[in-house]
Formats: structure tokens, sequence, C-alpha cells
């Protein structure tokens, strides 16, 4: 049987991606233009539904994952908040979800620990997600 672990967390939507990402207290490796096309998600409130990955995926391979266990992915606001209520969840569980941006290019958000820093990342993805990965999703 798979893993998969499940989170409830209260979710600011009002504030800007900037905001978002600087509340949650880690080292930043982000890219301004790819977090202003983070979407917002909806709700005050979000169960945010993490399954591990058994081998390197790419990005659209990826959505075929998260169909198959009736999920979409993560909106960055929710995982962003999943993080910021449990700063040690990703020392464990490197945790991240993926979106397209207006252009259809594939972006990411991921957070996890290395070298004993807390990290969050944010870009254009032109890599797979490897089975390092716990992926965030939202039931449909």
């Amino acid at each position: 049987m798979e893993k998969t672990i499940s989170v409830r967390c209260a979710v600011n939507r009002t504030r800007a991606a900037e905001e978002v990402l600087k509340a949650i207290n880690r080292v930043q490796h982000v890219n301004d233009e790819v977090a202003e096309t983070m979407p917002r998600g909806e709700g005050e409130e979000a169960v945010v539904c993490f399954f591990k990955l058994d081998r390197f995926i790419s990005d659209d391979k990826l959505e075929e994952k998260y169909e198959l266990r009736g999920l979409k992915p993560a909106d960055p606001y929710s995982l962003a908040a999943v993080n910021a209520a449990d700063p040690s969840f990703a020392d464990e569980h490197p945790n991240g979800t993926h979106w397209k941006d207006a252009q259809g290019e594939w972006c990411y958000v991921a957070f996890d620990r290395w070298r004993d820093e807390r990290h969050v990342y944010v870009g254009r993805s032109d890599w797979d997600w490897s089975d390092h990965w716990w992926l965030a999703g939202l039931r449909k």
C-alpha cells in the first residue's frame, strides 16, 4: 500500500506571492517572475495530500500520477501554509507542487532541508522530479 500523508492547514490567500514566501522564513531561491504566476487557490482552509514518487518523472507524467490518485496539484499558497505551520515537515518530507504559467511552461515550488538550512525554490521546471520528493495535491 502506498504511503500518503494528509495535512489540514489554514491558508491566507490575500498576501502577495513575495509575502507568502518570506513568511515561511527559509533560504530563498526564487525566480520573482515565476513567483508572480503562483496560483492562489481557493478557500480559507485546505487538506493537502502528499504522495512519494518511486522514480524520476517528468512534469507531464506527474499529471497522470495526480489523476490516478483523484488529486490535482496543490496550489503554492496551500503548500506554503503547510510548510509555514510545520517548518520541520520538509526536513523529513521534501515536498513540492507544480503549475503551468500563461505561456504553458511548467513552474514549481519546492521545500526541503539541505546542509542544515531550510530552503524554498520557485522556478521554471526543466528537470524531472526524483524519488526524493513528496508531491502535494488537493482532492478534486
